[in-house]
């Protein structure tokens, strides 16, 4: 349990570094309309490296996640921890596949640098094509998320594994996020998803730290 909530905790900071190192988890409105990110990449290739090498830690720390959680969660509900480990080890795998294409994009920064006219708008086109690619790909693995955590929520509401109150949290969020980014992959260009997507996404912030600080330091005896 104390490696749990540890890792809880360890993937929150991954994804705070990971944004530092300019990996973009999650394409917004504001990557599609500018150019500016691509560049990026293309002036400093290392930093680019580096956060995607982060981005593939943080994805397999889900991956371990979701196997220890199963092992936490197995004695209190067989159903509920295949549940979980199937779903969010899912969540991680498509995560890692993302790494794949998100690649590519130094291979079109360096080109886009040096190119003008035709060629260049046909590599902004590449660049929005990938990111277009990660966020559908994105909203499969949160809705992932989504129904793992719910089943680990429901173990810790129903069985007492931690704090109630941080279960509900974890339901809530879980649905909400659930939601947002099935509204997202039906409805792409609904306003509501920004406000809906960024009040879940705190939520579930709120959750890991809380269930990773319960894990760590306050587990059920």
């Amino acid at each position: 349990m104390w490696l749990s909530g540890f890792f809880f905790l360890l993937i929150l900071v991954l994804q705070i570094v990971m944004a530092v190192f300019g990996y973009i988890l999650e394409p917004t409105p504001k990557h599609y309309e500018s150019d500016d990110k691509l560049q990026k990449f293309n002036s400093d290739p290392k930093k680019f490296k580096i956060g995607i090498g982060l981005a593939l830690i943080e994805h397999f720390c889900v991956i371990t996640l979701a196997i220890m959680l199963f092992f936490v969660t197995r004695p209190y509900n067989m159903l509920l921890g295949i549940i979980l480990i199937i779903f969010r080890v899912t969540e991680g795998a498509i995560q890692v596949y993302i790494e794949k294409y998100y690649w590519g994009l130094l291979k079109i920064a360096k080109r886009y640098s040096v190119s003008s006219g035709v060629e260049k708008d046909s590599l902004m086109d590449s660049y929005r094509n990938i990111l277009h690619t990660k966020s559908s790909r994105f909203s499969f693995a949160m809705i992932c998320w989504s129904i793992g955590t719910l089943a680990f929520s429901i173990v810790l509401v129903t069985y007492g594994v931690a704090l109630p109150f941080i279960g509900w949290i974890g339901i809530v969020a879980s649905i909400l996020i659930g939601f947002a980014n099935g509204m997202k992959l039906v409805k792409p260009n609904v306003k509501a998803y920004q406000t809906l997507s960024s009040i879940s996404g705190l939520l579930a912030i709120l959750f890991e730290v809380l269930i990773g600080i319960s894990l760590m330091f306050f587990p059920p005896s």
